[in-house]
């Protein structure tokens, strides 16, 4: 399958899941949760969904773990929403790098007050 095809379901999917997370009722999952990225296997029958959550470590796992018990669902609206013929399996993954970002900015931020 072609590249852009691929990196067009990518983005796809990343939209149509950050919907469809918005409108999850599970407590477990967090509200500041979202999708950083979607990548698709070639053969369309994986997809591994990075997401990022703003909160302790605590909350990201909590918010991991509501995903996952949701990743059914998450797959039936995707497959309703697209209409692709084979619907990927869902495996959340946590980003850390929204995160890192941050801390990176704190660190810059301190030197140039020490100036």
């Amino acid at each position: 399958m072609s590249t852009n095809r691929i990196n067009k379901i990518n983005e796809e999917i990343k939209k149509e899941i950050s919907s469809v997370i918005r409108g999850l009722k599970d407590p477990r999952i967090a509200q500041m949760t979202s999708v950083v990225a979607a990548d698709v296997t070639k053969d369309m029958r994986w997809c591994k969904v990075f997401v990022s959550v703003l909160g302790n470590e605590e909350k990201q796992n909590d918010t991991l773990k509501g995903l996952k018990s949701a990743a059914g669902f998450v797959r039936k609206e995707i497959g309703q929403r697209l209409g692709l013929r084979y619907t990927p399996e869902m495996v959340f993954v946590l980003d850390k790098s929204i995160e890192h970002g941050a801390h990176i900015n704190e660190i810059l931020n301190s030197i140039n007050e020490e100036k």
